[in-house]
């Protein structure tokens, strides 16, 4: 467990510390989030943070490879290279578009030629037998392996709407996808429990706590396409990474739920995004529109509308995210009773951060506006100002 902290560290330091320079890079090249009808912001700010995140994975990768308890990851096939060279491919194809704005093809090619690479190299979906019997082609598993990596990168894409709000959910649902394979691991393989799932999923906690103190509202830089898109890749590869770790020949009916949780994890964690991102196609292709093009009516544009703060409206996101990761999560080491009575308890909390400071907010009352007015003495405070239609009357 040290060895995956100290991993976490070096992640969150050296993206903490690189964000700054990144930030003064995206100025000088023009990399700049402008003022739109869908945005929130009300300042130019800029973006390319995805650069400042692939510098503290490759700094923990480096750190990673010389600590002898990882260092074999580094000697297993396909190893953590291939995920790096995935993850510089999308990170590339984000920074072209954060300075130029690439069109919507171009940018599924890059995500399409990241994920091929990783495939094409070994970091693919395993085939579960399914009562004994292999039902997909090895050719088969490449397409989903390919699909996987671009539903999560758009996914994490499209919920990047809110100061801090993809960074965060996707370190909230790390988190819970580090702890499940790090204790699955360790339930399977006793002598060696280091993998390449729990790696790539350490390293994500890290990115993402190293660079939300720049981005949480008032952000000063922005994550842009670049960063979504690495995020989105690092998930992917840690949930496909996760099923290398179950032997096929071994897997038995009662092994079955286990060995397909990894899939369920990220799943449940991308469930609010994905599902966001399902509705605005929808949306968008019944309004006659392109499915890419953008809009404000996202799930977290609706909890602006409804009343919340913009701080508050990202805190809401993070406890349905950890609500869905971390009760998935949960039903994997607990009876299935015990884990239904914390999900119930947890989705109870989760409600009440979503609606009680709506309550609050529209049942407070309103003080009078005061001002200072002018007397014989100098300016007296308390004032009550009149109305406009008072004003108007007068």
């Amino acid at each position: 467990m040290r060895a995956y902290l100290l991993v976490i560290v070096v992640a969150a330091a050296v993206t903490y510390l690189t964000t700054p320079l990144v930030r003064r890079l995206a100025q000088r090249v023009g990399a700049i989030t402008p003022l739109r009808d869908r945005d929130v912001h009300s300042v130019p700010v800029p973006r390319m943070g995805g650069v400042a995140m692939l510098c503290g994975m490759v700094a923990a990768l480096v750190v990673a490879s010389q600590v002898p308890f990882l260092s074999r990851v580094f000697d297993t096939d396909p190893g953590p290279l291939w995920v790096l060279v995935g993850a510089a491919v999308v990170c590339a194809v984000g920074v072209a578009d954060d300075i130029v704005q690439l069109d919507a093809v171009t940018k599924l090619a890059g995500q399409v030629l990241a994920a091929g690479i990783m495939g094409w190299q070994g970091v693919s979906l395993l085939q579960l037998p399914i009562g004994g019997v292999t039902l997909l082609s090895g050719r088969t598993m490449m397409v989903i392996t390919i699909l996987v990596v671009l539903v999560s990168v758009n996914a994490v894409n499209f919920v990047d709407g809110l100061d801090g709000l993809a960074a965060g959910i996707v370190g909230i649902g790390s988190i819970a996808f580090f702890g499940y394979s790090y204790a699955l691991q360790r339930g399977s393989v006793p002598d060696d429990f280091s993998s390449l799932a729990t790696l790539i999923a350490a390293i994500t906690v890290g990115v993402c706590l190293g660079f939300l103190p720049h981005n949480f509202h008032p952000a000063r830089i922005f994550m842009g396409d670049s960063g979504s898109m690495l995020l989105g890749l690092l998930m992917a590869s840690s949930t496909i990474a996760a099923t290398s770790t179950v032997d096929p020949e071994t897997v038995a009916d009662e092994q079955i739920a286990p060995a397909f949780f990894p899939l369920l994890l990220p799943i449940a964690v991308l469930l609010v995004p994905f599902s966001d991102m399902v509705l605005a196609v929808v949306r968008r292709t019944r309004a006659g529109k392109a499915f890419w093009h953008p809009d404000k009516k996202h799930l977290h544009h609706r909890l602006l509308q409804m009343g919340h703060s913009h701080r508050v409206a990202v805190l809401v996101m993070y406890s349905w995210a950890a609500f869905l990761s971390f009760g998935v999560a949960s039903s994997a080491f607990l009876p299935l009773t015990q884990a239904f009575a914390v999900a119930s308890a947890a989705g109870c909390v989760v409600l009440a951060v979503t609606f009680l400071p709506l309550y609050w907010r529209r049942n407070r009352p309103v003080a009078e506006p005061v001002a200072a007015v002018a007397g014989e003495d100098g300016p007296v405070r308390g004032a009550v100002v009149p109305s406009r239609s008072e004003t108007s009357r007068t």
